[in-house]
Protein backbone atom coordinates (compact mmCIF):
# COMPACT_ATOMS: atom_id res chain seq x y z
CA UNK A 1 0.00 0.00 0.00
CA UNK A 2 1.85 3.29 -1.19
CA UNK A 3 1.26 6.13 0.60
CA UNK A 4 1.91 9.51 0.95
CA UNK A 5 1.11 11.84 3.95
CA UNK A 6 2.00 15.43 3.58
CA UNK A 7 1.10 18.71 6.33
CA UNK A 8 -0.73 21.53 4.67
CA UNK A 9 -2.75 24.68 5.93
CA UNK A 10 -6.23 25.73 4.68
CA UNK A 11 -8.15 28.59 5.00
CA UNK A 12 -11.65 29.93 4.85
CA UNK A 13 -13.74 32.76 2.86
CA UNK A 14 -16.82 33.34 2.32
CA UNK A 15 -18.95 33.75 -0.77
CA UNK A 16 -22.49 35.27 -1.20
CA UNK A 17 -24.70 32.43 -1.75
CA UNK A 18 -25.75 32.97 -5.66
CA UNK A 19 -25.02 31.03 -8.84
CA UNK A 20 -21.52 32.00 -10.35
CA UNK A 21 -20.18 32.90 -6.51
CA UNK A 22 -17.55 30.03 -6.26
CA UNK A 23 -16.45 30.22 -9.72
CA UNK A 24 -15.86 33.79 -9.45
CA UNK A 25 -13.31 33.07 -6.50
CA UNK A 26 -11.62 30.49 -8.23
CA UNK A 27 -11.02 32.51 -11.00
CA UNK A 28 -9.92 34.47 -8.81
CA UNK A 29 -7.74 32.98 -6.85
CA UNK A 30 -6.51 31.47 -10.38
CA UNK A 31 -5.50 34.72 -11.91
CA UNK A 32 -3.30 35.29 -8.68
CA UNK A 33 -1.40 32.18 -9.66
CA UNK A 34 -2.29 30.30 -6.62
CA UNK A 35 -2.67 26.13 -7.19
CA UNK A 36 -4.87 24.65 -4.73
CA UNK A 37 -4.49 21.10 -4.01
CA UNK A 38 -8.24 20.30 -2.69
CA UNK A 39 -11.33 22.48 -2.49
CA UNK A 40 -14.39 22.30 -0.20
CA UNK A 41 -17.61 24.61 0.10
CA UNK A 42 -20.64 24.39 2.50
CA UNK A 43 -23.10 26.53 3.16
CA UNK A 44 -22.61 29.10 6.34
CA UNK A 45 -26.32 30.31 7.14
CA UNK A 46 -29.31 31.24 4.60
CA UNK A 47 -27.10 33.23 2.41
CA UNK A 48 -23.22 32.55 2.04
CA UNK A 49 -20.94 30.09 1.88
CA UNK A 50 -17.72 28.51 3.15
CA UNK A 51 -15.27 27.90 0.66
CA UNK A 52 -12.48 26.26 2.30
CA UNK A 53 -9.05 25.79 -0.25
CA UNK A 54 -6.16 24.05 0.77
CA UNK A 55 -3.44 25.68 -1.70
CA UNK A 56 -0.13 23.71 -2.81
CA UNK A 57 1.58 27.08 -0.86
CA UNK A 58 0.21 28.91 1.89
CA UNK A 59 2.35 31.32 1.50
CA UNK A 60 1.31 32.53 -1.74
CA UNK A 61 -2.03 32.36 -0.95
CA UNK A 62 -2.19 34.37 1.88
CA UNK A 63 0.50 37.37 0.27
CA UNK A 64 -2.32 36.96 -2.97
CA UNK A 65 -4.84 36.91 -1.36
CA UNK A 66 -3.97 40.20 1.09
CA UNK A 67 -2.75 41.77 -1.63
CA UNK A 68 -6.24 41.45 -4.03
CA UNK A 69 -8.30 42.67 -0.28
CA UNK A 70 -9.77 39.12 -0.05
CA UNK A 71 -10.50 37.80 3.36
CA UNK A 72 -9.44 34.64 4.58
CA UNK A 73 -9.47 32.84 8.05
CA UNK A 74 -6.44 30.71 8.71
CA UNK A 75 -4.50 29.04 8.40
CA UNK A 76 -5.34 25.80 10.15
CA UNK A 77 -3.71 22.29 10.12
CA UNK A 78 -4.93 19.53 8.26
CA UNK A 79 -2.77 16.56 6.66
CA UNK A 80 -3.50 15.26 3.15
CA UNK A 81 -2.91 11.96 2.16
CA UNK A 82 -2.38 10.22 -0.91
CA UNK A 83 -2.29 6.82 -1.75
CA UNK A 84 -3.65 3.29 -3.19
CA UNK A 85 -6.98 2.80 -3.06
CA UNK A 86 -7.15 -0.50 -1.10
CA UNK A 87 -9.37 -1.99 1.35
CA UNK A 88 -8.52 -0.61 4.69
CA UNK A 89 -6.16 1.85 3.22
CA UNK A 90 -6.96 4.57 5.67
CA UNK A 91 -7.11 1.96 8.78
CA UNK A 92 -3.43 2.27 9.50
CA UNK A 93 -3.53 6.00 9.28
CA UNK A 94 -6.00 6.01 12.08
CA UNK A 95 -4.55 3.52 13.70
CA UNK A 96 -1.40 5.74 14.38
CA UNK A 97 -3.46 8.51 15.46
CA UNK A 98 -5.81 6.64 17.96
CA UNK A 99 -2.67 4.97 19.25
CA UNK A 100 -1.01 8.76 19.41
CA UNK A 101 -4.35 10.10 21.42
CA UNK A 102 -5.02 12.73 18.46
CA UNK A 103 -8.81 13.37 17.56
CA UNK A 104 -9.28 13.73 14.44
CA UNK A 105 -11.80 16.62 13.97
CA UNK A 106 -13.29 16.25 10.45
CA UNK A 107 -12.21 14.69 7.30
CA UNK A 108 -13.22 14.24 3.65
CA UNK A 109 -11.84 12.18 1.01
CA UNK A 110 -12.09 10.95 -2.63
CA UNK A 111 -11.14 7.67 -4.80
CA UNK A 112 -10.02 8.96 -8.15
CA UNK A 113 -11.56 5.92 -9.64
CA UNK A 114 -8.17 4.78 -10.98
CA UNK A 115 -7.04 3.11 -8.26
CA UNK A 116 -5.48 6.22 -6.14
CA UNK A 117 -7.59 8.50 -3.29
CA UNK A 118 -6.86 11.65 -1.46
CA UNK A 119 -7.87 12.24 1.97
CA UNK A 120 -8.27 15.09 4.18
CA UNK A 121 -7.75 14.95 8.00
CA UNK A 122 -8.51 18.58 9.49
CA UNK A 123 -6.74 18.72 12.93
CA UNK A 124 -6.73 20.74 16.24
CA UNK A 125 -3.53 23.13 16.03
CA UNK A 126 -2.26 21.39 19.38
CA UNK A 127 -2.55 17.58 18.01
CA UNK A 128 -0.89 19.02 14.55
CA UNK A 129 2.64 17.90 15.59
CA UNK A 130 2.16 14.87 17.48
CA UNK A 131 -0.28 13.62 14.67
CA UNK A 132 2.71 14.56 12.22
CA UNK A 133 5.41 12.56 14.44
CA UNK A 134 2.99 9.81 14.64
CA UNK A 135 3.02 9.55 11.04
CA UNK A 136 6.56 9.64 10.98
CA UNK A 137 6.40 13.64 9.03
Amino acid sequence: MVTNVRKIFYYHTRVVDQPGEAYKRLAQIKQLGVSLVAFAMFPEGPAHSRLTMFPDDSGVLSFEAKRAGIKLDGPHPALLVQGSDELGALEEIHQKLYEAEVNVSASAGASDGKGGYGYILYLRPEDYEKAASALEL
